[in-house]
């Protein structure tokens, strides 16, 4: 597995160190730790074009020195929470990196290079003493533009060994049977616990007819009477998750899928949240643009926002 870390030293950036070790995470992971110093590093000034030149004033001098210690303030940063994660994580492959750049294209654009299955965020810091609200900004920009699955983590309470309380939004979508995959493959300690969580509005989207390939089946879910439909579609993913080693009941509310996914996380006490970037709708119903945007800001636990793998086996 292939994880990017943002690091920015704030105290939410610590804590989503922390909250690694409750991730369910493989034994054995390359981990790449980025800092970033929004800052504009000009470029220097050798011996050879300082003689050359009548004069260099004292404000650009005084720039580049500026810059320069920015970069070096993300450089130690960036190489302490390396030190942090492979303290924790012995086995893991960890390298750490420091930019001049802005924060969340930085990220975008490495993670477009690197092609990470996770991006790991602090719910909001700064930008290496830069004063910014990163969930207002950088984390909510990598959100929407990162083309792999995105984890803003929050601190947790409970130590690394306990059982943990998951809560998957699901709604038949591809991507929230992709949020369901991701669970199963993580490593959850013994009694951890997982719900299914539907929220019905008046359709909801069932398997198409496969002499129908291009044609969806709803079915009326404005009545509680048919519920019991609703949760036999997601009783197959109940059961990959039993299978996983997880207690895992399949949960049915009504109303504002943003609001239900968050009183029943708070309800339920879940340790953190998975849910897809975008639902059965497609275009339509971009549940990164109303649904996982609202949690990811919202919880008051860490979230996962899955995509498909954008990496071959």
């Amino acid at each position: 597995m292939k994880i990017l870390v943002a690091y920015d030293g704030s105290h939410c950036a610590n804590a989503a160190l922390e909250e690694l070790k409750r991730a369910g995470l493989d034994t054995t992971a390359e981990v790449l730790v980025m800092t970033l110093a929004d800052v504009f590093v000009p470029q220097p000034i050798d011996d050879e074009v300082e003689n050359t030149l009548p004069y260099v004033p004292e404000g650009i001098k005084r720039a580049h020195e500026r810059a320069q210690h920015k970069l070096a303030q993300a450089e130690a940063l960036a190489k302490r929470a390396s030190e942090q994660i492979k303290s924790a994580f012995p086995d893991w492959h960890v390298r750490h990196e420091a930019q001049a750049d802005s924060p969340a294209w930085a990220l975008i654009r490495t993670a477009d290079h690197w092609k990470p299955d996770l991006i790991v965020m602090g719910a909001q810091g700064h930008s290496v003493f830069g004063g910014r609200l990163i969930l207002g900004s950088i984390s909510q920009r990598v959100l929407y533009e990162a083309r792999c699955s995105v984890r803003i983590a929050r601190t947790s309470q409970k130590e690394a060994d306990k059982p943990i309380r998951l809560l998957i939004a699901v709604d038949n979508s591809s991507d929230s049977s992709a949020a369901v995959d991701a669970v199963c493959r993580r490593h959850w300690p013994k009694g951890s616990e997982a719900g299914l969580l539907a929220v019905v509005d008046t359709v909801l989207a069932i398997t198409p007819n496969s002499s129908e390939p291009s044609a969806t089946k709803w079915i009326e879910v404005a009545d509680e009477e048919n519920w019991d439909q609703v949760r036999q579609i997601f009783e197959p993913s109940a059961e990959k998750l039993r299978h996983a080693g997880l207690h895992t009941e399949v949960l049915i509310r009504r109303g504002n899928p943003a609001d239900q996914i968050l009183e029943e996380a708070n309800t339920w006490g879940a340790d953190c949240i998975f849910v897809g970037a975008k639902g059965t709708r497609g275009i339509d119903r971009l549940l990164l643009g109303s649904v996982s945007s609202a949690v990811s800001a919202r919880a008051h636990c860490s979230v996962e926002v899955v995509r498909p793998s954008n990496r071959t086996a």
